[in-house]
């Protein structure tokens, strides 16, 4: 099998910005309760008109622009997102439609929360691997459309935005070293939204009591889960792609919020210096994070070709995935 790398990186970020005094403005909070318990300072939240399909297309054009490919070019889309377009079809059929792709594969990966990109790249990987493909993979999340802008404890930490990679045969420079996916479905019940599916479809009570709107979070676990399998996922593709830590260039997590990335560096022993922050500019935009992080940080000249950058994440099943990867 050929090596697969990263060919190219795009994000999209609306204009909206919802600020914490402005949150306050809205419920019991203030700025410095949010950043003493999250770091999040602000977030971008979509326009009243915006949708799943315009954020995959902005972002997937953006990847496709740095890759130097076009919509000809691409032989499957991979849409990680917990907030689609409508229950069905999947919102990886309106993406492809609007970025004119041909009649590819395109499907969506869904309800693995924040965890849903990495998971969506490591099947890309083996499509790519097996199918010599060019594959785009995006994560998307419009969180503002879903949860409970009344409940202070998970409305300040989500905000909007996409990312997207295009993934595919190289023959030397950038390659995807090692890839680490898990999942845990005890757990499943910590992280949820149960409102909308067939244990409890939408009816008229679910919408008078908002259940729709509701997100069971236990945080306290979802925090020790989170740390635990974030740093072993990290440890394994370490340890497959036989690279030590002092190899790696920047440590890119998921932008949950400050305690758990600095729990995750700290056990996993990364300095400061190498691990990548935005989570206080954009809050947790979900199955998002990773790549708009990891498109952030190539922009800002952080990272460059040749540079290797670790990257993991987790998120509702319980899910979590890691991956090293070259530029």
């Amino acid at each position: 099998m050929k090596k697969i790398g990263i060919l190219g990186i795009g994000s999209y970020l609306p204009e909206r910005i919802m600020s914490n005094d402005d949150w306050s403005q809205l419920i019991d909070t203030t700025d410095e309760w949010i950043v003493a318990r999250t770091g999040i300072r602000e977030r971008r939240f979509a326009a009243d008109n915006q949708t799943t399909t315009d954020f995959g297309e902005m972002a997937g054009l953006a990847a496709m622009a740095d890759s130097g490919l076009e919509a000809a070019d691409i032989d499957e889309l991979i849409v990680a997102t917990d907030t689609p377009e409508m229950f069905f079809p999947d919102s990886a059929s309106f993406i492809q439609d609007r970025l004119g792709l041909r009649e590819v594969p395109a499907y969506d990966l869904a309800g693995s929360g924040c965890a849903g990109f990495l998971q969506a790249l490591d099947v890309a990987h083996s499509r790519a691997s097996v199918g010599n493909k060019r594959v785009l993979v995006m994560g998307i999340e419009l969180a503002s459309r879903f949860f409970d802008w009344s409940d202070r404890n998970t409305c300040v930490l989500f905000g909007d935005g996409a990312g997207a990679v295009v993934i595919g045969p190289v023959d030397s420079g950038s390659e995807i070293l090692a890839i680490a996916t898990g999942t845990d479905g005890s757990r499943a019940e910590i992280l949820s939204r149960v409102a909308g599916g067939t244990r409890m479809p939408f009816s008229m009570e679910v919408a008078e009591k908002r259940l729709h709107k509701l997100t069971r979070m236990d945080g306290r676990e979802v925090f020790k889960e989170a740390v635990a399998r974030m740093c072993a996922a990290s440890h394994s593709v370490l340890e497959q792609a036989g690279v030590d830590l002092d190899d790696v260039k920047l440590l890119v997590p998921h932008q949950a919020n400050m305690r758990i990335i600095n729990s995750v560096a700290k056990h996993f022993g990364a300095p400061k210096e190498k691990v990548f922050i935005n989570v206080d500019r954009y809050g947790n935009t979900g199955s998002a994070s990773v790549p708009i992080a990891l498109c952030e940080a190539r922009d800002l000249g952080i990272v460059g070709s040749g540079d290797l950058v670790l990257c993991t994440a987790f998120g509702a099943g319980f899910h979590w995935g890691a991956a090293l990867v070259r530029l």
